[in-house]
């Protein structure tokens, strides 16, 4: 299965440049990783120490982000490698201060997983929330290091749950130690036999908690809510705009502002 998954992978790493045609997005997909391993090169040497972070995009980063400066404080010393799989994160987030070095994760073929990894050189690895790379989490089992999932949320219709789903349930249990946000989620882990489970809640709670206690002051919507009463609408999907519609076209000396996902 792993063969067959790699070669897949493979595959689909020649054919992307071809997307990049059709779409913005895609292009910063492919163009994004042409220089992940020159810029690993260059920006981290042999005598380095690092610890390696993953996020899926700009949430994951965001729910990480409590767990990067808890590590980056108590492991001064280390360098903090952050990698994103996807534009909306890495465009985000590729300047913030709390990485050291910021890149694309290279596609999860054979050869790249081996050439992330001698370069990195991880002394533990965090993946938050999601994002199941097979031939990454396995390579990081072979080589001993300390791999992690966290703030992990689970469900039942999951490949992992399934008859079929045997190869996944060994990647997944290629983790240390998995930390879910509820006890659903550790029952879910535990009727597979993965018993490495910690329900440590979700760590989306401490990144707001610590953003109430900032500056949150944004000019331009000070300058548009005035003296009104202001409605914020965060990451709404359409079911949420019909709720809110008749609120909206009724509301007086309110101000809305609606954030999309």
């Amino acid at each position: 299965m792993r063969f067959l998954y790699s070669t897949l992978t493979a595959v689909f790493e020649l054919v992307l440049p071809v997307s990049g045609l059709f779409s913005g997005k895609m292009k910063q997909f492919i163009d994004g990783r042409k220089t992940v391993f020159q810029t690993l090169d260059s920006q981290l040497s042999e005598s380095d120490k690092t610890i390696w972070f993953h996020c899926a995009s700009l949430g994951e980063y965001e729910q990480g982000l409590p767990v990067m400066e808890a590590v980056k404080k108590k492991y001064p010393q280390h360098k903090l490698v952050v990698t994103f799989f996807s534009p909306s994160g890495y465009e985000n987030k590729k300047n913030s201060s709390i990485g050291d070095v910021t890149v694309y994760l290279p596609l999860d073929t054979k050869g790249n997983v081996k050439q992330f990894l001698n370069l990195v050189k991880p002394e533990l690895a965090l993946f938050v929330k999601y994002e199941f790379w097979p031939n990454y989490l396995l390579e990081l089992q072979k080589r001993n290091t300390p791999t992690f999932l966290i703030s992990a949320l689970f469900r039942k219709k999951q490949v992992f749950f399934k008859s079929h789903g045997f190869w996944m349930r060994t990647v997944l249990n290629s983790f240390t130690h998995i930390f879910v946000q509820d006890e659903k989620s550790k029952q879910l882990l535990e009727s597979i036999s993965i018993n490495q489970v910690t329900v440590s809640g979700d760590t989306r709670y401490d990144r707001v908690s610590k953003q109430i206690e900032e500056d949150n002051t944004i000019d331009c919507i000070e300058k548009f809510k005035g003296n009104s009463l202001c409605v914020v609408a965060g990451s709404t999907w359409p079911e949420d705009e019909m709720v809110l519609i008749n609120y909206i076209n009724s509301a007086k000396k309110t101000k809305l502002v609606i954030a999309y996902r």
